[in-house]
């Protein structure tokens, strides 16, 4: 398979809510898509702390608390913000927002990024997503749209997980239905320590 050499233009953004089992498992349900991206900046979390010994760095511990940042959108979809935002529709179909529910939804966040060969796709498992803010202007002589921004945050899921991306050799099947559930690699104990026996 040929390689990308570079990449640009964010789409295909979905959402899977997370579900953490009594057995202590995760399982997702069905991706649901959210149109209209705009944008999307993650910064990586974490420290880099380095002991001294001999006068150099003698070691060095590197922590992944994930990632952080926004995700702009044209319009946030109405199933986003009673499903993950938990905003109440009412029986005369009004969504209310009340402050009684503090608890955060967790959902794995999917996309891609299209590429000179082919798109490559992502997925971050263990997301949270802040109230947007509530903004909008006048109407002048052209329109133009108010996009809205939802903060989130993309921690390590308990067993670690971060997120996966697809490679130059990611299977067909794999890539294929990316979007159809959400993939969660089966990792060995040698892959999962870096391949460092």
């Amino acid at each position: 398979m040929s390689k990308n050499k570079v990449k640009y233009n964010l789409k295909n953004v979905h959402a899977a809510k997370l579900t953490k089992n009594g057995d202590g498992t995760f399982s997702y349900a069905t991706p649901q898509a959210i149109p209209g991206a705009v944008s999307l900046s993650l910064d990586a979390e974490g420290e880099s702390s380095p002991f001294y010994a001999d006068g150099i760095v003698y070691f060095r511990t590197t922590s992944n608390n994930g990632y952080s940042g926004d995700l702009e959108i044209a319009l946030i979809p109405e199933w986003f913000r009673t499903e993950i935002l938990k905003e109440i529709k009412d029986s005369k179909g009004v969504l209310v927002e009340t402050n009684t529910n503090t608890e955060s939804v967790y959902f794995a966040l999917l996309f891609e990024f299209d590429g000179d060969v082919h798109a490559i796709r992502h997925v971050m498992y263990n997301c949270t997503a802040s109230r947007p803010s509530i903004e909008s202007e006048t109407k002048e002589e052209n329109i133009e749209p108010v996009t809205e921004t939802l903060s989130l945050t993309a921690d390590p899921r308990e067993d670690g997980l971060v997120k996966s991306r697809t490679g130059d050799d990611t299977e067909s099947e794999t890539y294929q239905n990316w979007y159809k559930s959400v993939y969660v690699p089966e990792l060995t104990e040698e892959e999962e320590s870096g391949g460092q026996g």
